[in-house]
């Protein structure tokens, strides 16, 4: 007969602890901390902060440099608006000198025609022509010349059978540009076909016979 241990009983498990670890959480601790990596080291922490600090200083360039092209791209339009107005004052100012001496060289050109220009008047009038010609100034306006509203002024107007279109016939005063900007018309007479003049080839001829019928026997 076998005897039995008093207390103690086969199916009855020793009791343990609420907070004691198992083996088996303590295996599992430790393939969980083996997944998370080692902890940083201070060199890691160092150069991550100073990764930090340069993509922080490449914005704030790329933010100046931005603003320094947009400040130039100003400067350089700020530079063409004011050459554009400087040559368009320049401009101004000489039409405005050059419309005060046109009398003065209307003076002349009549001179010319009665043949009057001679001696020191002359150099003087061939000087002042020189100098107006240098500041840009271009005379125009000749007989025969199509008539053109926008450089020509009709002061005189007839009719002439020689003519197919309105023609400029007599220039009375030239007329003046500096490049494109008319100083002032040309004054002229003009003169346009004769009306009726240009007519079809056989108006006013008798008209033909109509043919007769057939002939009779």
């Amino acid at each position: 007969m076998t005897e039995e241990t008093p207390g103690f009983n086969e199916n009855e498990k020793p009791e343990v602890p609420s907070d004691a670890t198992t083996p088996e959480d303590a295996a599992q601790g430790a393939g969980s901390a083996d997944k998370a990596g080692p902890a940083p080291t201070g060199e890691e922490l160092v150069e991550v902060g100073l990764q930090a600090q340069l993509d922080q200083a490449q914005s704030a360039l790329n933010e100046r440099t931005a603003d320094l092209q947009r400040l130039q791209a100003e400067y350089q339009n700020y530079r063409r608006r004011v050459e554009r107005d400087r040559v368009t004052v320049k401009e101004i100012a000489i039409a405005n000198l050059l419309s005060e001496l046109l009398p003065t060289l209307d003076d002349v050109g009549r001179a010319r025609e009665h043949g009057e220009l001679v001696g020191g008047f002359k150099s003087v009038a061939e000087s002042l022509e020189t100098v107006v010609a240098k500041m840009g100034l271009q005379q125009f306006g000749k007989e025969g010349e199509p008539f053109d509203p926008l450089v020509h002024e009709a002061l005189m107007h007839s009719y002439a059978p020689d003519v197919t279109e309105t023609t400029c016939v007599q220039i009375l005063q030239p007329g003046y540009r500096i490049g494109e900007r008319t100083i002032r018309p040309a004054r002229v007479a003009v003169a346009e076909p004769q009306p009726g003049a240009q007519k079809g080839d056989g108006e006013g001829d008798e008209p033909a016979e109509e043919s007769g019928g057939p002939d009779q026997g």
